[in-house]
């Protein structure tokens, strides 16, 4: 058996094309060529679709869903002229990272269309049209609005569900990103109506063929595990689904940061780590 390579299913935003990153995406795919990735999935944010839907630094900084769709046409174009610039040295992806926000299933099949990605990482950063991942106050405000943290837990998985069974994205990102700001999140995801939620979103992924990524940003957030948790690793393991790294970068910085980590663990645990040759689309 070959050691596992380093490979990157969901990263490379960049300050280009994402508000929160930092760097040119040239430079980031110059260390992944450095680093020796043979792949990396580059995977945009979709535009946002409405300014009540932006994020509250974008709103900030006066940003519109009209600059992000042109943006998001620039990074496509970008993505694509790094592809044939860097082809004997790594395969680049230019793929992106959906959204699940009123209006999504009519926006991300027009994305898909007009700008033909190579895969889609389908994630969930809002629960009924409130976001969750920017602080901890919006954890807590949106908790609150649909009745608790339990009652968001499940409300997340729900939405996942509905858009994993929507879309049939490649891959599904950060699958329980929903314990981003909940310091108690090992006790809940054994509560049994959780598991429920998770174990039927976890079936649905074995029965279409898709990836998970196993996302290391929670580890540069200071989490002591990536997103997914080993519980939900174990349910993945039990049920034959493929796992593969996303370093989730957003920044030179942060390429490849704790790879030696994520593939100690899915080594450990016996997952398939024989991924490089891997293609979008191919039923794992």
């Amino acid at each position: 058996m070959q050691a596992p390579v380093p490979v990157s299913v969901h990263g490379g935003h960049s300050g280009q094309f994402c508000h929160h990153a930092k760097d040119t995406l040239e430079d980031i795919i110059l260390r992944y060529i450095e680093l020796g990735f043979p792949w990396v999935g580059i995977t945009e944010h979709a535009p946002g679709i409405s300014d009540d839907l932006l994020y509250p630094d974008q709103k900030a900084a006066g940003l519109t869903p009209e600059f992000l769709l042109r943006r998001f046409g620039l990074y496509m174009t970008e993505c694509r002229r790094l592809q044939e610039k860097y082809r004997s040295q790594i395969r680049i992806f230019a793929a992106i990272e959906s959204e699940t926000y009123s209006g999504y299933r009519e926006f991300m099949p027009y994305l898909l269309d007009t700008f033909t990605p190579d895969y889609v990482v389908g994630s969930v950063h809002f629960v009924d049209d409130m976001g969750f991942d920017y602080s901890r106050e919006q954890y807590e405000q949106t908790a609150a609005a649909v009745g608790g943290t339990d009652a968001l837990y499940l409300r997340y998985f729900d939405l996942q569900y509905e858009m994993i069974a929507f879309l049939k994205p490649a891959v599904v990102g950060h699958f329980d990103l929903i314990r981003i700001f909940d310091p108690d999140y090992k006790r809940r995801l054994a509560k049994p109506e959780i598991i429920a939620r998770m174990r039927r979103n976890l079936e649905l992924i074995k029965e279409l063929g898709l990836v998970m990524d196993f996302n290391l940003r929670a580890l540069l957030k200071g989490a002591d595990e990536p997103y997914i948790s080993r519980p939900i690793l174990l349910m993945a393991r039990e049920l034959g689904i493929r796992i593969m790294p996303g370093d989730d970068s957003h920044g030179v910085a942060n390429v490849g940061a704790n790879m030696d980590r994520a593939l100690a663990i899915l080594t450990e645990l016996g997952f398939d780590t024989q991924w490089g040759q891997w293609q979008p689309g191919q039923r794992a």
